[in-house]
């Protein structure tokens, strides 16, 4: 155990964390340094005071973070240019049956597709509702509606294949085809 302290010492952060980052993380990493040698003092010995020092609120915002469990394309676009772009291949996937496009598109809406057969495989109201705000065609909806239990009725999941095809001549983009099965 480390030798019990007569006070609090706090840390400072260093000269490359403080000119990067902004005065919100340079107090977390205050608080941090004050709760560690809290908690650093010898068993039994009298614990000092917190009392007043309250972490900021966010006091992890500033930080850049690990994207764990954050598996979306986010394919170069902001999220309302991305969501409607997603809703328009969608729509022309289930449609056509077959299109062609980037691979990174094709796999980014490989799920969208899934989920709105699986949403016409339910039939419920409230599926159909979904399937409606997700989708541009309405009539295309219904149709979907009803062909999808029967076409897809045994498969589990996997609605679309999305297969290689030879890269883009402008800017030797990797294409595909997505396809329903």
């Amino acid at each position: 155990a480390p030798p019990p302290r007569d006070g609090l010492q706090t840390r400072v952060a260093p000269l490359a964390i403080r000119k990067m980052r902004s005065g919100l993380v340079l107090a977390c990493a205050a608080f941090a340094a004050i709760v560690s040698d809290a908690l650093a003092f010898a068993p039994g010995a009298a614990l000092p005071s917190l009392a007043g020092r309250v972490a900021p609120n966010n006091c992890l915002l500033g930080l850049d973070m690990m994207r764990h469990g954050n598996r979306k394309n986010k394919l170069a676009l902001p999220a309302d240019q991305r969501k409607a772009l997603l809703r328009g291949l969608t729509t022309e996937i289930i449609r056509h049956g077959r299109i062609t496009t980037t691979l990174a598109r094709a796999k980014a809406v490989r799920g969208e597709v899934d989920r709105m057969i699986g949403l016409a495989k339910d039939g419920s109201l409230s599926s159909r509702r979904a399937a409606l705000g997700w989708m541009y065609d309405k009539e295309l909806v219904h149709s979907l509606f009803e062909a999808a239990p029967e076409r897809y009725g045994t498969r589990e999941g996997g609605y679309v294949r999305v297969l290689r095809t030879l890269n883009r001549q402008g800017d030797n983009a990797k294409m595909g085809v997505i396809e329903l099965v």
